[in-house]
């Protein structure tokens, strides 16, 4: 006799609680038709203030020139570029947890997908401006765009890797951006339906774009989901590996790698987690979601961080084994004498990201760490320093001695204003993560209805309670003592 099953019994619930249809929309849209509490307020605030001093110390930046930040004859690259390439990787999970778990068909990415695919459009907002504000003369950033030649012999040169990501990138940030919308479409129309104040039911009537939840309307939201998913997926692993090229193609030891793309790629997801991490086990505690974020999302997140961290750790030892074997001095110096040296000006910020990404995330190989909620926060924001700490140590480490003695720069840290500008994006990205929390369902609502009855407490439990009677019955019926 076969059994009807949905999912294996074995596998715990992604949607914990007697929940049903009518209550998984109340549980979703209630933070958003609220009020919004005290605590928002304060982290709204204090995310607006960050980015008032973050445009001053822009305007700094345009109105005297990059002199304002401490660069040198040497460090030519400094907290800019290291924070580009930072955001550029936190913004990777969200489409990795949208698209390719999408593609393969895994229940528990709806928990978490949404709030991640707005942190990936938000992140790559923050990591779009460091390159321009780089450039000094911002008013001349068209330069890098194919335009017609018609400025003479002016014309973007196609061999640059920085030129390859305004593509990359653009392209990226534009997918992204078209994915996250589709899935938000059903969900608007809700709060549309559920509007009280006529300015909420015009605002999420035009959000939704005249969706009704028809047959017609739900084949070509599914169809252009998969679509988008399948374009998304080759991003996740062109974008960054095409900002690694940035470095690969150049020729200064400590960047001309071959190991730079997959390096990158694996670094980014795991900084993307570890971002996702953070951000979901506040706003499940703060919006009250635990019963939808639930600490099976927060272990299976945990295996892929301990994964990708543990893949960074074997790229670490192989650039250091390729440096020692090449028996090339120059790579030699930078890998070996100021990198791992502890003694070394940067030698420090060498060790903050071996402990950070390598050593400290191990811990997640036991089952009961991986499903602490203090200990995956207090870890989750120990990664994302680390991972800064490594592309600092790439970038800075590699051109701070150049090759002859006589033209090593003096020690570069950074200027207030570099400090202000960091600063500033994360002002930009909280507040935009705030604004979202607080307009938008964090979790998605018609995706979360979808799998309720296949991965949802109570109907789990009902199931088990129906296939124990029907083997019963069956035992009954045929004289088999199944319990023996």
């Amino acid at each position: 006799m076969a059994l009807l099953r949905y999912e294996s019994q074995v596998r715990p619930p992604l949607v914990e609680g007697d929940k049903n249809y009518h209550q998984v929309t109340e549980d979703i849209c209630r933070p958003v038709e609220a009020r919004p509490t005290r605590l928002w307020w304060i982290g709204f605030s204090i995310s607006v203030l960050l980015l008032i001093f973050g445009i001053y110390s822009i305007y700094r930046e345009v109105v005297y020139g990059v002199g304002q930040w401490n660069l040198n004859r040497t460090t030519g690259w400094g907290w800019d570029i290291t924070n580009f390439v930072w955001w550029i990787g936190i913004g990777h999970a969200g489409t990795l947890i949208s698209a390719i778990l999408l593609l393969f068909r895994q229940g528990w990415r709806t928990g978490v997908n949404r709030a991640a695919e707005a942190m990936t459009i938000f992140a790559v907002i923050c990591a779009g401006q460091f390159p321009i504000w780089h450039m000094g003369r911002v008013w001349d950033a068209f330069f890098v765009l194919p335009y017609p030649n018609t400025r003479g012999p002016l014309w973007p040169n196609f061999n640059s890797a920085l030129l390859w990501d305004v593509f990359a990138i653009s392209t990226y940030f534009t997918v992204s951006l078209l994915f996250w919308y589709t899935g938000l479409l059903p969900d608007l129309s809700t709060l549309r339906d559920r509007a009280k104040k006529k300015w909420r039911k015009m605002f999420y009537g035009v959000a939704a774009f005249g969706w009704t939840g028809s047959t017609k309307h739900w084949q070509r939201q599914e169809a252009l989901a998969l679509v988008l998913a399948g374009l998304s997926t080759p991003l996740v692993l062109s974008v960054h590996t095409i900002v690694s090229f940035d470095f690969a193609t150049s020729v200064i030891p400590g960047w001309h790698t071959t190991i730079f793309p997959p390096y990158f790629v694996a670094g980014a997801v795991f900084s993307g987690f570890a971002m996702v991490q953070t951000l979901l086990l506040v706003t499940r505690k703060v919006l009250k979601l635990e019963e939808y974020i639930t600490v099976e999302h927060i272990d299976v997140m945990n295996k892929i961080i301990v994964l990708t961290g543990s893949i960074v750790g074997i790229a670490y030892l192989t650039e250091l084994f390729v440096a020692w074997y090449s028996a090339d001095k120059f790579e030699n110096f930078a890998f070996w004498d100021t990198r791992a040296n502890l003694y070394s000006p940067y030698g420090w910020a060498y060790y903050c990201m071996m402990s950070c990404n390598v050593l400290f995330p191990q811990i997640f190989w036991i089952r009961k760490m991986r499903r602490n909620i203090m200990v995956t926060f207090f870890l989750s924001i120990i990664v994302n320093i680390g991972m800064w700490f490594e592309r600092f140590v790439i970038i800075v480490t590699s051109i701070h001695r150049d090759y002859l003695p006589s033209a090593w720069g003096p020690y570069y840290s950074p200027s207030i204003w570099e400090i202000g500008f960091y600063l500033g994006t994360f002002g930009l990205f909280f507040t935009c993560y705030f604004l979202f929390v607080k307009f938008f369902p964090v979790i998605a609502l018609a995706e979360i209805k979808h799998i309720l009855k296949r991965s949802g407490d109570n109907y789990k439990r009902n199931m088990e309670e129906l296939e124990h009677e029907k083997v019963e019955e069956f035992a009954k019926v045929h004289g088999h003592d199944f319990g023996a």
